[in-house]
Order: structure tokens, then C-alpha cells, then sequence
């Protein structure tokens, strides 16, 4: 997952929505959303090199996303997968507190990561590039390559783009959500981040939705947690010309554990 924007608890019935879009190398192999045959409370696509996932909800409320934190040159080659950090949480029954400070406790095995879990009730931020967890208040987050709400062109246009599709409609409008994450303008040059990348890499990378043949956006995602207790995922996977392979729409019943609904 290399960009996501998440509405915690600001929209009216949905405690939970999320946009986002998963970058990634073309011949990496990877299975599309679904649910998990070996844990059929997890609902999330599936990194088939390392296992794990890059984003996921479960029948229980819970959900986790992860992202890659840019910095050339700083490489651990046997640390563990990040995507591992996601699946674990889906498959827990740790709070997301307590899971985050599990994590924070050997994360400097890991290569640069965001890491988001919660549920219904509460999310948590960590990044091993940046301190302890901390908890998120209700409100719009926006997370890419660097830290949580770090500023970058993409991010910035992503973010606004999917706040105001909050604002103008009192129900999320799906197309116009997968239509900000489909933005393939890059940023101007003056505006790239200068993360030690060559500038072609930076301006490639800098837009929404990246196009290449060896690497670009590999799916577009929205999830939902309703508090009616309805969940839904939908993906739009695409091939390197940035065109359509599949869809997969999955909904699904989710009660928090404990909460006797």
C-alpha cells in the first residue's frame, strides 16, 4: 500500500472508510481481495511472494493497512515482511493499543514502515521511523511513502479530492472516490520531495496513480465499516498499461467481539 486516506468517525454511520492504492512491482505475484479460505473472518487481498497483505477488515470490526516508508539506501535484506504486521493484527484478538506496542518493541527489525490498525471504536498510528504509537482522533488522514499526513503533492491533491467528496455527498459516492485515487497527473518538478530518489523516479512516483512496465498501481481499494454492522470492500486491480484486469466487491456481516450485537 503506498497511498491511503482514511474519514475516522466523521461521517454519519460509517466509522470507518478508507481509499487507497496499492503500489507495486508488475511480476510480484499477488491474489486478488476475498475472503481467506484458511481464515474465513479475514476479507483483504494477499501478497503471494511473502504471504501477509497490504490491507484488510475482519467479521470482527477490525481493520489494518500498511505502507513502505521511502528512503534509498537503508535496506535491511532478511527483515521480516512488513505485510506480516497487517495479518497479524486481522487474525488477533489483541487491542489495537496493545498491538501497536507489541510491534513498537522490535520494530527495528523491520524495514521503514506506517502501520494503521483499529476497529470501530479506535485507530492507532505507528511508524518505526518516528516514535511510539499514538492514537487517532476522529477526523481525515492521509498517508503515503513518508509520515503520517507528511504534505507530498499526491497525498495533499489525494486527500482533498476524497474530503470533498465527503462533503458534497451525505453517503460515499464509490466512482468518485476510485476517480480521486485514478489521478495520474504527476506533481511539478519544484514540488517533488527529495527523498535521494533520481528525479525521473521522484516524478513518476509523484502522481496518484502511477503508470510504468515494471511498476505502478497495481489496485485501487475502498472499505467501509457501517455501524449496522455491514462491511464492504471493493478492489480495482489493473494491468502496467494502467488498464482495468478485475474487480472484486465483497460485502460482509462484522460485530465487534464482546459487544453481544
Amino acid at each position: 500500500m503506498c497511498l491511503a486516506v482514511l474519514a475516522l468517525h466523521t461521517l454519519p454511520g460509517i466509522p470507518v472508510l478508507i481509499a487507497a492504492n496499492r503500489d507495486e512491482f508488475h511480476a510480484r505475484p499477488t491474489l486478488p481481495a476475498a475472503q481467506w479460505p484458511d481464515a474465513p473472518a479475514i476479507y483483504a487481498g494477499r501478497d503471494g511472494q511473502a504471504g501477509g497483505t497490504w490491507m484488510g477488515a475482519t467479521a470482527q470490526g477490525r481493520y489494518a493497512l500498511v505502507t513502505n516508508f521511502r528512503e534509498p539506501g537503508r535496506h535491511l535484506d532478511n527483515a521480516p515482511s512488513r505485510g506480516a504486521l497487517v495479518e497479524d493484527f486481522l487474525r488477533g484478538a489483541m487491542t489495537p493499543q496493545a498491538y501497536l506496542e507489541s510491534v513498537h518493541a522490535m520494530d527495528q527489525a523491520y524495514n521503514g514502515f506506517n502501520l494503521i490498525v483499529g476497529d470501530a471504536r479506535q485507530a492507532w498510528y505507528l511508524s518505526n521511523r518516528n516514535g511510539g504509537p499514538r492514537a487517532l482522533a476522529p477526523g481525515v488522514y492521509a498517508l503515503s511513502n513518508h509520515l503520517l499526513d507528511t504534505p507530498w503533492p499526491k497525498l495533499a491533491r489525494t486527500k482533498a479530492a476524497f474530503s470533498a467528496v465527503l462533503h458534497h455527498q451525505p453517503q460515499p459516492d464509490l466512482p468518485a472516490l476510485f476517480m480521486a485515487l485514478g489521478d495520474r497527473s504527476p506533481a511539478d518538478e519544484a514540488d517533488l520531495p527529495a527523498t535521494g530518489l533520481p528525479l525521473a523516479r521522484e516524478r513518476l512516483l509523484s502522481s496518484p496513480f502511477i503508470v510504468s512496465p515494471d511498476y505502478g498501481t497495481r489496485s485501487s481499494s475502498v472499505m467501509a465499516l457501517h455501524d449496522d454492522g455491514a462491511g464492504e470492500l471493493e478492489e480495482r486491480r489493473f494491468a502496467p498499461d494502467g488498464s482495468v484486469s478485475g474487480v472484486s466487491q465483497l460485502t460482509f456481516s462484522w460485530h465487534a467481539a464482546g459487544s453481544g450485537a
